[in-house]
């Protein structure tokens, strides 16, 4: 196999590259992206396991000599290392595939043995990202956009990571903050006074538990589910679309998305404080339905729940959760859950 180069993604359209993560038309992909032309061979659930997937059984279009990605995330990260790094990936697949999965989905699962290290390196990751260059879609607000900007944050955990890899321990002065309040948050979720409701046949859990808590921690109840209901004290709630149902994910079939206006506007039917319940495209990475949900920016929305102020609703939590727990009973009673759903037919949904 050829040594291979990190290229920006704006030459991939004149150089044909393996492209992680993303797609581009000149590229070999390997991406979880819904709709991405990945061999059947090796999808996975996130983009990483796919490249580790490439590597293991050593197809022949990983020849080519550059690797290149559209945007910086610990996922596409960790795929674009392990083809510029094979033996290392290889070496270490299973650690890495553990960091797409709490990087990407959030769901930090610490009966696994590696996810207690894998969980240092991707706190390690987040905190250099924020220290060093920008917080994950504030490129979104800059001139110079995500594609352009990414380009200096894999220069350097390209340049760092190996390192990082062989011993966390060297960064825990980087990571160890951020370790802490998750496992302190994770702790939260097994506690007595966090109550969790399951809803298979809608996708839905509903986490009702006394304040906001880490996202690592939170979806560390989630497997298996697509939408989250988190309720907090002082009737505090967001409602969110798990990542899992932006991409292809080859463990398990899924529901598809639907719009959240519909149930936004029964909410604020019964509403009689001054904020108003609003939701974001099905299309965002997340989409939330929350009080004053159009006031975050991308930025704020990816950030964790203990990052931004969650408003009082005067809707009691039992009427809450029956009316979203209704609201999807209803919309998807005559829909099955399934591989490979495409936008187009998500769009379609929504009409």
């Amino acid at each position: 196999m050829h040594k291979k180069q990190f290229i920006p993604f704006s030459e991939v359209k004149n150089k044909k590259a393996i492209v992680v993560d993303s797609t581009h038309a000149n590229g070999f992909m390997l991406s979880h992206w819904r709709g991405a032309p990945t061999p059947a061979a090796i999808q996975d659930d996130t983009s990483a396991a796919i490249v580790l997937h490439a590597l293991r059984q050593n197809l022949p279009e990983l020849n080519l000599p550059y690797v290149s990605a559209n945007h910086f995330d610990i996922d596409g990260f960790v795929g674009v290392w392990a083809l510029l790094n094979p033996e290392q990936a290889l070496e270490h697949e299973e650690l890495l595939r553990q960091m797409a999965l709490i990087g990407d989905f959030r769901e930090l699962d610490l009966n696994h043995p590696l996810a207690g290290e894998a969980l240092k390196l991707v706190c390690w990751i987040n905190a250099k990202e924020r220290e060093l260059f920008y917080k994950p879609f504030a490129a979104d607000e800059a001139e110079e956009k995500e594609a352009a900007q990414c380009v200096q944050k894999f220069k350097y955990f390209l340049r760092e990571f190996g390192r990082v890899l062989q011993d966390p321990d060297w960064e825990r002065g980087a990571w160890e903050d951020e370790v802490g309040g998750v496992l302190l948050g994770y702790r939260d979720m097994y506690k007595p006074d966090t109550n969790i409701t399951r809803h298979p046949e809608i996708g839905l859990i509903i986490i009702q538990t006394p304040h906001p808590v880490h996202y690592y921690a939170l979806f560390s109840r989630t497997q298996g589910f697509d939408m989250v209901l988190a309720c907090y004290d002082q009737n505090k709630y967001e409602l969110e679309y798990k990542y899992t149902t932006w991409v292809d994910i080859a463990s398990r079939p899924t529901l598809p998305r639907l719009s959240m206006a519909p149930l936004a506007e029964r909410l604020n039917e019964l509403e009689t404080t001054s904020h108003r319940w609003t939701h974001d495209s099905v299309t965002d990475t997340g989409p939330l339905l929350r009080l004053d949900g159009d006031k975050l920016s991308r930025t704020e929305a990816y950030d964790n729940p203990t990052e931004r102020e969650i408003y009082s609703s005067s809707i009691p939590v039992s009427q809450l959760k029956e009316v979203v727990v209704n609201y999807y009973r209803e919309s998807y009673k005559s829909i099955q859950p399934r591989y490979n759903w495409t936008w187009k037919e998500v769009k379609e949904l929504i009409r």
